[in-house]
């Protein structure tokens, strides 16, 4: 019997924080559906992303098991290029696997301090227009220089799909490959699905980020011209309150019969139980590498409106929901008209279809192996 490899993998913030969004769920998963045939240490922070105080339930700066892995998480005193030196010196492992691109402590030191052991590299859609939108000037600079002194020259990169793969490509010069495996969704036990009858009125859920790439404005002022009663509430935590000022002016502007609400944070563990509540998923985000929320949506039955610039496709023609132009609140007032007069045995075949294609996507056998076959 062959012994397990051992992955050691470094990223900013994980669980049991969730503040980050996508990239502590993308890996946690990631986690959770290979650690049977892995054994993982992952090195992070003692905080959540944005938190000045330490989990309260982790002991930080040694290793410690967290479930079928072990984790070390370093204080802010202990935070330094030294102590992650010494972890990578002192820890065992086969593979080192590095979660981001432009973190000095979790990305760019683990590379430099890696002494040729085989890496890979997990942008996370780091790569994209979309993420170069936001300190484009700063990014492209540090791409320059790494570029021109071949730091990836021997590093794999992992991308979720063959976009992804291509932003990669554009981006990094010389690297030692690109290896295409989709993230997971969330391991899901015993998952049922909602309650497949319309509220009255009609209640729409967003599960993201308020931020400008997450499109929280748009997706208000796309409610602008509805003509009948509905609720949407959002839940995420602010990023920019600036952005969040501008948010709160549209919903301000909305009609009457239009409800939006701030629901605030909400805990990974209970995301699931809470879009049960809610008839449609709506996310008009300007692009999505995965989009974990969506396929969590789906997953328990609630179809999703959302934005055509995502990895999920051709959703009115399976059944699940639409995807919009978010620059066409034309398009998008068309999909509220589809909703507002929608049947019963309609919506029920949306809710049954979501939970089945969800399912599908999660016991693919050929997603599973070709995430094994980054570390073989």
């Amino acid at each position: 019997m062959h012994k397990q490899k051992t992955i050691l993998a470094f990223i900013d913030w994980y669980r049991p924080g969730y503040k980050a969004g996508g990239t502590i769920t993308a890996f946690g998963n990631f986690v959770d559906y290979l650690e049977k045939d892995f054994n993982f240490k992952i090195v992070t922070r003692n905080t959540d992303y944005g938190d000045d105080q330490p989990f309260s339930s982790i002991v930080s700066n040694k290793w410690i098991k967290t479930g079928n892995t072990n984790s070390y998480y370093i204080s802010q005193s202990q935070l330094s290029s030294k102590t992650i030196k010494n972890i990578i010196k002192t820890t065992e492992y086969d593979i080192l696997y590095v979660n981001g691109m432009f973190s000095f402590y979790f990305s760019i030191l683990p590379i430099a301090f890696s002494k040729g052991k085989k890496t890979i590299v997990n942008p996370h859609g780091m790569l994209s227009s979309q993420a170069f939108s936001v300190k484009p000037l700063k990014k492209t600079i540090f791409l320059k220089i790494f570029n021109t002194f071949k730091v990836y020259k021997n590093i794999i990169f992992h991308a979720a799909n063959t976009e992804e793969a291509s932003m990669i490509n554009d981006k990094i010069k010389i690297c030692n490959a690109i290896k295409v495996a989709n993230q997971f969704p969330r391991k899901i036990k015993n998952t049922v699905a909602k309650k497949n009858i319309l509220n009255d009125p009609i209640r729409l859920v967003n599960v993201a980020r308020i931020a400008q790439e997450k499109g929280t404005l748009k997706m208000i002022e796309a409610l602008q011209n509805i003509q009948a009663e509905i609720i949407l509430d959002i839940y995420g935590p602010v990023y920019d309150q600036e952005y969040w000022e501008k948010c709160k002016n549209a919903v301000n502007k909305l009609p009457k019969h239009v409800t939006v609400n701030h629901k605030g944070f909400i805990d990974s563990e209970l995301v699931l139980e809470v879009i049960k509540g809610y008839d449609f998923f709506i996310l008009l985000s300007e692009g999505e590498n995965f989009g974990h929320s969506i396929l969590e949506a789906l997953s328990v039955g609630c179809p999703v409106i959302i934005s055509n610039n995502t990895p999920w496709k051709d959703l009115k023609l399976k059944s699940i929901g639409w995807n919009v132009d978010i620059n066409s609140n034309k398009e998008i007032e068309n999909v509220f008209d589809e909703i507002f007069n929608m049947n019963e045995d309609s919506y029920k075949e949306m809710v049954k279809q979501s939970f089945i294609f969800a399912k599908n996507f999660s016991e693919d056998k050929e997603l599973l192996n070709h995430n094994k076959n980054l570390f073989l």
